[in-house]
């Protein structure tokens, strides 16, 4: 052997010749079963191809290659795992030229074909295997960076490929409890052909270039569809493990893409399986965010919404084609639908979690936007099944909102800085008027969502028990001090929230979750968002809540007064303490102790428990049960918050929602009319002394102050009271005076600047005695005030 080598090293041109005189040795051997000669061969052939490493290798190769597919061929084991390993060694030699003229489409169909064996000796089995493994491995690492090769990334040698590591992958013993990116394994877990196919597929997938991660991903979806391999799930999220970690992390958009592209083609497969497909997506996603998730960040969530309003359709018609299903059918898919809704919703979080503050907040905004409202803007299905369709569509898409503003991955839900940012102007206003809705599942989902946004330093969990705590230091609160952008964010939405959460403690249909709900919403506004304003703000809406349970308009039942009053003590008693105020402090601390004496059933202890301990003599209660206006504004006022407006009763403002809500009479909907014209009525106007119109005093009465609203707001709730309770008649009068006034008004008006204007230097008579009037510059004209700009 040293001889022939030293030969062969020194004559490179000969090396051809002796390939081809092996091959010929060798090939004769074969066909006549001496087998010591083919082993001899072949370990001639090995060292040759080691040693000489010139040029005119090539064709020396040509003659290497064809013994080894002629020990392939042999239906002998050894002799394949021969061959095997002698191709092994020549494809970890960098060859200095590439070939023109060499083909290994024969041996990436053999090889795959050695990783299907299914030989009766089960260490024989093993042993092929292994080997047609190693050989995939091989041909890839030869053909990948060579350009002048047969591209292996073409689909015909990955749908060979990929199923073939794919298979042995899938026959591993306990493959539901290795790790998908193995450390460290022991000798024994090496030797095996499952922890082999994985190697080689980190191998594969990591040499991937953008352009062909497709066609390494499509195979895997369709022997995972092939094997339906996606309703266990275990397995098909192992491979898509494998392949997240394994390919280069600015592709990982690709493989999601894909994803998406398959939950859409199998649009009418079992729900089992498209649950599959969505919880690998949502493992896809988590690992994903280390990289990018690319630039059509809509459309995943646009494909994921589609996809859960499909199923809520199968779930109603029990039918994938929309035609009613037999009963027992359709109690089934039900329940399979209900799981892979389940799915998009977890999936919807997963991809949330991974994206910027400014992507989530576009995210959240694009699927408040698919949530059917009764407003004027989007159309709700009619008759009972678009109800109910309307309804589930509802509570699916904000049960995806609430998992994405606060999913598990993300430590403290959705951290953002600026509430302007976190929750613009669009998105609070759709999502309030959800708040809005008769449903009360839809009234808690809303309020959780905005308790997730507000809740910025993770304090949700310590309110979560509604208590008259005497020591709030125990809770360890995080308070920082209320920002810039903070402030202007209250200015802007403060009357709204209020609005809604005063319009929402109202519901007769609110149990234990929403006083809880609301409790939190309330404390986490305190610490989170407050100034003094707001503080005063709040402390006004408490007690306007209190009244709501004294007044009881609405007919509220036992339960729910008593819950406001609860929520009231547990409110006032914290605010009280974080205020700091001593006589604040100490008259809510009164109240509160006379209550535990008078009335227990006013305290969130008694109220808020499994078997609430309720009364019936609510409306006997004396005055020192009750949390006073008066009192709180003195003590306050003289600690500097503004006694003014403390001792003004909160009432909500009235707004375009109340026209669009069911419950609202028909009463209020003219309200906004009245809240507008309220301090000019005709019976005001008849009894005022008759005033000159001017520029001035049109101006003043079409300003719009704040202070004069605060004033007025008590005589604009008698003016919509009278709208609700008088006679159709005296309504319709009372409109006509109106208009007949402003017609007036609008007459005066338009004499004034049609009238011509007096000549500025009076007429000039003429010697002639006729009066003669002289044209005037424009620059000398005066003109009414009203006509100067």
């Amino acid at each position: 052997m040293e001889k022939l080598t030293f030969y062969a090293l020194s004559a490179p041109e000969k090396l051809d010749r002796i390939g081809a005189y092996l091959s010929e040795r060798l090939i004769r051997d074969v066909s006549r079963h001496r087998y010591g000669y083919v082993c001899i061969a072949m370990e001639a052939l090995d060292q040759l191809l080691m040693a000489c490493h010139c040029q005119s290798i090539n064709l020396f190769v040509e003659s290497f290659l064809k013994m080894v597919a002629k020990l392939l061929e042999s239906e002998k084991p050894n002799l394949q795992i021969l061959g095997t390993n002698s191709f092994v060694k020549f494809a970890n030699i960098e060859e200095d030229t590439p070939s023109y003229h060499r083909s290994y489409d024969f041996f990436v169909s053999r090889f795959s074909e050695m990783c299907h064996s299914s030989h009766d000796d089960p260490d024989v089995r093993t042993k092929i295997r292994m080997s047609g493994i190693k050989g995939l491995q091989g041909v890839v690492r030869k053909t990948v960076n060579d350009e002048l090769q047969a591209n292996i990334w073409d689909p015909q040698h990955m749908d060979k490929i990929v199923p073939s590591l794919l298979f042995n992958l899938q026959h591993a013993e306990e493959a539901e409890s290795r790790s998908p990116s193995p450390l460290q394994a022991s000798e024994k877990e090496k030797e095996s052909p499952t922890e082999l196919a994985e190697r080689c597929l980190r191998e594969l997938l990591g040499r991937a270039a953008y352009g062909n991660i497709k066609n390494a991903i499509k195979p895997v979806l369709i022997h995972l569809d092939n094997h339906t391999l996606w309703e266990p799930k275990i397995f098909a999220i192992r491979c898509f493990k494998i392949i997240m970690y394994s390919i280069q992390p600015q592709h990982s958009h690709l493989v999601i893409q894909q994803l998406l592209g398959h939950l859409d083609a199998n649009s009418k497969s079992a729900a089992t399986v498209r649950a599959g497909i969505v919880e690998v997506l949502s493992e896809a996603a988590v690992i994903a965010a280390s990289g990018s998730v690319g630039p059509t960040v809509l459309e995943v969530f646009n494909t994921l919404l589609r996809q859960l309003r499909l199923s809520i359709d199968y779930a109603l018609t029990g039918s994938y084609d929309g035609a009613a299903a037999a009963v027992s059918t359709k109690i089934i898919k039900e329940h399979e639908e209900r799981m892979f809704q389940e799915a998009v919703i977890k999936t919807i979080g997963s991809f949330a979690s991974t994206l910027p503050t400014y992507q989530r907040s576009e995210v959240m905004l694009f699927i408040m936007s698919k949530v059917p409202l009764p407003s004027l803007h989007q159309a709700m299905e009619a008759g009972k099944a678009g109800e109910n369709r309307n309804r589930l569509t509802q509570i699916m898409l904000l049960k995806s909102l609430l998992q994405a503003c606060h999913h598990p991955c993300v430590s403290l839900g959705f951290q953002c800085s600026n509430m302007l940012t976190a929750l613009p102007s669009s998105f609070l206003d759709r999502l309030l008027s959800a708040a809005l809705m008769e449903d009360a599942e839809i009234r808690l989902f809303v309020l959780e969502i905005l308790i997730s946004f507000i809740d910025r330093h993770g304090n949700r969990h310590k309110f979560s028990t509604i208590s008259t705590i005497s020591d709030i230091s125990v809770l360890k609160l995080k308070v920082d001090k209320c920002s810039r952008q903070d402030t202007v964010f209250m200015k802007k939405h403060a009357q709204q929230l209020y609005r809604h959460i005063y319009l929402t403690c109202k519901e007769e249909s609110n149990v234990q979750a929403h006083y809880e709900a609301l409790y939190s919403m309330l404390v986490l506004i305190s610490i989170e968002l407050a100034n003094e304003e707001v503080v005063v703000d709040l402390i006004r809406l408490v007690l306007a809540v209190q009244e709501i349970a004294q007044i009881n308009e609405d007919n509220l039942p036992a339960y729910n007064r008593c819950a406001l009053y609860a929520l009231g003590a547990a409110y006032l008693n914290l605010i009280s303490q974080l205020t700091t105020v001593p006589t604040f402090c100490q008259h809510i601390h009164e109240v509160i102790q006379m209550r535990q004496k008078e009335a227990p059933y006013l305290l969130p202890e008694d109220v808020f428990v499994e078997r609430p301990r309720l009364s019936r003599s609510l409306d006997r209660l004396g005055p020192e049960v009750f949390f006073r206006q008066s009192k709180i504004s003195e003590v306050l006022g003289g600690s500097g918050y503004n006694s003014d407006r403390l001792s003004t009763p909160y009432i909500p403002q009235l707004t375009d929602e109340d026209r669009l809500s069911k419950r609202k009479s028909i009463g209020e909907t003219i309200s906004l009319q009245v809240e507008v014209e309220s301090r000019n009525s005709p019976e005001r106007e008849e009894r005022a002394p008759a005033e000159e119109i001017t520029y001035e005093t049109l101006k003043k009465a079409i300003a719009d102050s704040v202070a004069v609203e605060e004033q007025e707001r008590e005589r604009r709730r008698q003016v919509v009271e009278k709208f609700q309770k008088a006679p159709f008649e005296e309504i319709a009068a009372h409109c006509g005076a109106r208009a007949t006034l402003l017609q007036s008004k609008l007459n005066q008006i338009f004499e004034i600047t049609i009238r011509p204007p007096p000549s500025p230097s009076g007429t000039i008579t003429a010697a002639y005695g006729q009066p003669q009037n002289h044209s005037i510059p424009v620059y000398e004209m005066k003109f009414p005030d009203l006509c100067v700009y």
